[in-house]
């Protein structure tokens, strides 16, 4: 078989069968990459260790932060104590929760673009909000999130930059007495 009759096997395969996990098998959210095809996951329970790419999908489907995956655990591993036999994308995420299999862990989480979207009603409050206020073009709540990156939170505080003057006019103060 060829690379790309077996990479159109492979994709078709992830986003056109839906699958459920096994009583073994566990449903994981990819916390990073570490490289060589090992991935940091975490369950629904917060328990974080390393899993393994297996080679069918190594250069065929990739998989990001924040995705989730079903994982087959290796009972003889040491750092590596899973496998991924299946990568889970909204629409395979929705009809697990449909069926009720979804661990209660992730239940408040949602997919990245679910996350951007909002729900339903949050984003008729928005249509709403936005037809009402002429000053819409300020508001930044329609562009594009980064998941990827961590939120970085800056503020400046007046009171220090008002204490390091004091401090030196001070200081000057003394040393022309």
């Amino acid at each position: 078989m060829s690379k790309a009759t077996k990479r159109k096997h492979v994709v078709k395969e992830v986003l056109e069968e839906y699958v459920t996990p096994t009583e073994d098998q566990h449903i994981m959210r990819v916390l990073g990459s570490n490289g060589n095809n090992l991935h940091e996951a975490v369950t629904g329970s917060g328990e974080r260790f390393l899993v393994s790419m297996p080679t069918k999908f190594r250069k065929n489907i990739w998989i990001k932060r924040g995705d989730f995956v079903i994982v087959d655990p290796i009972k003889e591993g040491g750092k590596v104590k899973g496998e991924i036999s299946f990568i889970l994308y909204r629409d395979h995420i929705q009809y697990l929760r449909k069926l009720g299999v979804w661990p209660e862990g992730f239940q408040e989480d949602r997919t990245s673009s679910e996350r951007n979207e909002g729900t339903p009603k949050e984003r008729s409050e928005r249509k709403t909000e936005e037809e009402g206020d002429s000053d819409s073009e300020d508001d930044d709540s329609d562009l594009f999130v980064n998941t990827n990156r961590a939120t970085v939170l800056y503020s400046e505080s007046e009171e220090e930059t008002d204490e390091d003057d004091d401090n030196e006019e001070e200081e000057e103060d003394e040393g022309r007495a």
